[in-house]
């Protein structure tokens, strides 16, 4: 079996907001998803960090956790991620413990090295170190998170003297972890050398396309780096993320996205982060392209069902489903989206359909028996009133 008997599903908010737009309401926006997917019974939502380009405009995921756990009920809230290089481990193992406790064990712990490399900049980081920074931080948290006694350290970007914390986490040993895994083998490596998760946040392809993702090759990777450091690793831990837009036809999906698509491949992608062009086409065929090569789902729940698995033909299993929410249809279309997919995706995923489909069959196969029987009932009621009234 390469998928779990229960997929989670869930979605990856960067988040992406296109330039010129309330930034105030775009945040109010995202809350309100959180709580959508909340009420719609999804399992998890990633919130990312991040502090220049103007489009993914949330800065501390820990902050709009703290926020948009007090407004739901049951959802999981992760940090997606936060970038280590960035802070001292000592205020980012603080920061969780605090968060693990306020959410009663709701919240996961993202790491990765920082996506951006206009934050990096800014900071003085040069971008050939975060990987190894990324490392020697996440190391340090997990110790604070297990170790008891006084942690003295000293590395040439931060250092501990007899540091220790006051507050122990909610979830023991602590609560869930996970790495990025975007561009490169490193995060995929890391959560090996952990025992992590992995969050696969790229644009998964079938592997013989150009640029595409070798989601085999990754996994393999992983599993390789546990094995070296005596660590495991849980297949159905991995999480893919992909862009998706439903709607109740095909061509309703393409139509409600097809400009905020273009906009964001052209104007953030290419255009802000200078990644090389997937498509040179017509801007309001951006969506087309990209469906067609399989970079996003776009169409019906049927085609998203169909998407699904062909992940799982071209990653050997998973076992997270995550929507890298963009903001590029209308707020109600994309509310709609995500309540389509929880309607008639998740249940194909997770064996809420199994007892349903089961018994319809059978009464569905007993048809005639069960008629007659119930004709006969009211027969005889007629003629147990009929001689009532005699």
């Amino acid at each position: 079996m390469t998928l779990p008997e229960r997929m989670k599903f869930g979605i990856f908010l960067g988040p992406f907001h296109r330039v010129g737009e309330n930034p105030t309401l775009a945040i109010d926006r995202d809350l309100e998803l959180i709580q959508w997917l909340d009420y719609l019974g999804y399992d998890e939502a990633w919130i990312g960090e991040h502090h220049s380009a103007g489009w993914e405009t949330i800065s501390s995921p820990e902050i709009f956790i703290g926020i948009a756990a007090d407004r739901t009920r049951h959802i999981k809230l992760g940090t997606g991620v936060i970038s280590l290089p960035y802070h001292h481990p000592l205020m980012v193992a603080n920061r969780m413990v605090q968060l693990d406790h306020m959410t009663h064990g709701r919240v996961m712990f993202g790491v990765g090295p920082g996506a951006l490399p206009g934050d990096a900049y800014m900071m003085g980081i040069d971008p050939t170190t975060q990987r190894e920074k990324m490392d020697e931080a996440f190391g340090i948290v997990l110790r604070l998170f297990t170790e008891t006694e006084p942690i003295t350290y000293k590395s040439d970007w931060f250092e501990l003297n007899e540091a220790m914390l006051q507050l122990r986490p909610f979830t023991k040993p602590y609560m869930p972890i996970a790495v990025a895994s975007v561009q490169s083998p490193s995060g995929v490596a890391l959560a090996g050398k952990y025992g992590a998760s992995v969050l696969t946040i790229t644009v998964p392809r079938d592997p013989s396309a150009t640029g595409g993702t070798n989601l085999k090759f990754l996994w393999n990777v992983a599993e390789d780096s546990a094995a070296e450091h005596n660590q495991t690793v849980d297949r159905f831990d991995w999480r893919l993320t992909v862009p998706v837009h439903l709607a109740e036809t095909r061509e309703k999906a393409f139509e409600e996205a097809r400009l905020g698509a273009g906009r964001f491949l052209r104007e953030y992608t290419e255009g802000t982060n200078g990644r090389k062009a997937a498509f040179d086409g017509p801007l309001e065929e951006v969506i087309d392209h990209m469906a067609e090569t399989n970079s996003w789902i776009i169409g019906t729940p049927d085609d998203c069902i169909e998407g699904i698995l062909k992940l799982e033909e071209q990653s050997g299993g998973f076992g997270g489903f995550l929507v890298q929410a963009i903001d590029w249809a209308p707020r109600d279309r994309i509310l709609n989206s995500f309540e389509l997919l929880a309607r008639y995706v998740m249940p194909r995923f997770q064996g809420s359909l199994v007892g349903l489909e089961n018994s319809n069959q059978w009464a569905t196969s007993r048809q005639e028996t069960l008629v007659q029987g119930r004709t006969r009932a009211i027969d005889r009621a007629h003629q147990v009133y009929a001689d009532s009234r005699t």
